[in-house]
Formats: structure tokens, C-alpha cells, sequence
């Protein structure tokens, strides 16, 4: 079958965007002796009016992603690093309001925590820092020049309760090997985003890292104190305490690998493994269950995307 060009049913550009993605920004302030360290890695998306340049090649409205990464370093020095909503607003607010063809900025930002190293004698604590094995904090800003769109969120959040947990009462059908459990480990790797209700400059802008620092300690907290009957009813507890504390916040979604933990067998070498005299497990890593849901405030409207991966 010969494949044929149709003039008559061309091809017609659909969405699109473009930028400099992973741009490495590390700024230090220094008060007095002591410094302070944002280490950030942002991405750059723009869109508007760029057709001419899909199908012509025409550069006209296009401004360079080298010029976007440049203006990345340029702002960290300028502005400084507030957080990282606060430097991503920044970033989308000029970009669309200093160039006419751009219509809609998107900004991805990952922020990676440094904790201060003490050493004897105080000196180090001042300007020494270690990379511990927290979670990365993750934000997204996205500005069409009159409506603002913040979801921050976090990955890598490694938890586990050692007990207090529970899994039984399921479907079984002739392909279950699955023992029922009553006292199990239950861990996860937490991946979590949560949208903002703030969405106009005429609206207070919330305090952004107290805003993180609140719903990480909501969704630990939720976590440890849930008796869990399943990983799904720990996932909800964890949203709705978050949206139940926090009022700049309508909507939560969670994706919850469900890190197995099972029981060796030891009987072969005369050993009883029971969970009541403190238990030996096998750590799996896959496969997994995946367990992932939206928590939203009653009324609102679900926006996050159902698979966050790239957000």
C-alpha cells in the first residue's frame, strides 16, 4: 500500500511547549558566619502563541530556553530563594508578563533539604552541611497571566509502623496464597501533592513553608496513629487530617507503594518467628502494591492529575 500525502487533510498543531528542564541551582546566603543553603533543580515549560514557529521554523516569537535558564541563575541572585512556590511565582509572573507570545508559564521544582553538621566546638554548624535521607520536596506553579495554580507536594517519604497494623476479611478466590495477618509491618515510600486554594494575587498568599512543614507533620502524624485495617484507610486518614487542618488546601493525592514486610520462616532451624517476641521479616521491594487516591474538600473540584509522575 503506498502511503500518500493529502493536501487536502493536513495536519493541524495541538498542544506544545517548551523550555529548559533540570536547570541545578544551589544559592548560599551568608548572615554573618553563619550560611544558609537552597539547592534546587527547576524546570522551565512555556506556551502562547508558537505556531508559526512549528510550521514555518519562524524564531520570531520564541524566546530562547538558554535565556530561560540564564534567567533562573539571574533571579536566584536578585530575589533570593524565599522557597521553593515563592521562587517558582517569581519565575512565572515574568515570564509571561515580559514577553507577549507567552501565554502560560509552568514551573517544576525540586528542593532538596541540607541539614547543618555540628562539629566540636560550634565552628562547623555555621557552614557545614550533610544530605540526610529525607524526602525531596517537590513544587509546581503554573500562571496564565490572571489565574495562578500552586501544587506542592513531596517523594521519598519513607515510613513504617511495626505494628498496629492489619490485613484480613479479603476476596479470596482459587488463585490466593495470601495468609490473612493480624499484627504486620506496614511501610511505604510516601509520593504526595497537594493544590493550594490560593489562585489570584487579590487573595492573602499562604506562608509556604510552614504551609510543607504543617501538612508533612499532619500526614506523619496521621500515619502513627492510625490503627490500619489497610494501607487504602491509612491513605485517607493522612488527606483528611490535612484537609481538615489545613484551610489552604482543597485537595490531596497520595501514591503509596505498599513496602512488604514478610514473615521468614524459621521453623526448619527449630525457631518460632512470632510477631509477639519480636519478628525477623523479609524485605521486599517488588512487587508491590500500589495504593493511590485524592482526598479533596467537600465541594471541590479534583485537579491533580490521576498520575503524577511528571508533576
Amino acid at each position: 500500500m503506498t502511503d500518500r500525502f493529502h493536501p487536502a487533510r493536513p495536519a493541524v498543531l495541538g498542544q506544545n511547549q517548551y523550555g529548559k528542564a533540570e536547570n541545578r541551582v544551589v544559592r548560599v546566603t551568608r548572615d554573618g558566619a553563619t550560611h544558609h543553603i537552597k539547592d534546587l533543580n527547576v524546570s522551565v515549560a512555556l506556551s502562547g502563541d508558537m505556531a508559526e514557529v512549528h510550521y514555518s521554523g519562524s524564531n520570531a516569537n520564541v524566546l530562547p530556553t538558554d535565556t530561560t535558564k540564564n534567567t533562573v541563575f539571574a533571579f536566584a541572585k536578585e530575589h533570593g530563594i524565599e522557597s521553593a512556590e515563592q521562587f517558582g511565582i517569581h519565575l512565572a509572573r515574568h515570564f509571561v508578563t515580559s514577553q507577549e507570545p507567552i501565554r502560560r508559564a509552568r514551573i517544576r521544582i525540586e528542593e532538596y533539604a541540607w541539614d547543618r553538621i555540628a562539629a566540636p566546638g560550634g565552628d562547623g554548624a555555621a557552614h557545614s552541611f550533610v544530605r540526610q535521607g529525607r524526602e525531596t520536596r517537590v513544587a509546581q506553579v503554573t500562571y496564565d497571566g490572571t489565574r495562578w495554580e500552586v501544587v506542592s507536594g513531596l517523594t521519598d517519604l519513607t515510613v513504617l509502623n511495626s505494628t498496629n497494623s492489619e490485613f484480613w476479611g479479603y476476596v479470596k478466590d482459587k488463585y490466593t496464597t495470601l495468609q490473612e495477618a493480624y499484627d504486620r509491618i506496614l511501610a511505604t515510600d510516601v509520593s504526595g501533592r497537594w493544590r493550594f486554594n490560593w489562585t489570584g494575587d487579590d487573595q492573602p498568599m499562604p506562608d509556604w513553608d510552614e504551609s510543607y512543614e504543617q501538612v508533612r507533620k499532619h500526614l506523619l502524624e496521621a500515619f502513627a496513629e492510625t490503627y490500619s485495617l489497610s494501607l487504602q484507610q491509612s491513605l485517607y486518614q493522612m488527606g483528611a487530617r490535612i484537609i481538615g487542618h489545613r484551610d489552604e488546601i482543597d485537595e490531596v493525592r497520595f501514591s503509596l507503594p505498599n513496602k512488604h514486610h514478610f514473615l521468614v520462616d524459621l521453623e526448619p532451624f527449630g525457631l518460632k518467628n512470632d510477631t509477639a517476641d519480636g519478628a525477623v521479616y523479609l524485605a521486599a521491594d517488588r512487587p508491590y502494591g500500589l495504593i493511590e487516591a485524592t482526598v479533596l474538600r467537600d465541594g471541590c473540584e479534583p485537579l491533580i492529575p490521576v498520575d503524577t509522575t511528571n508533576l
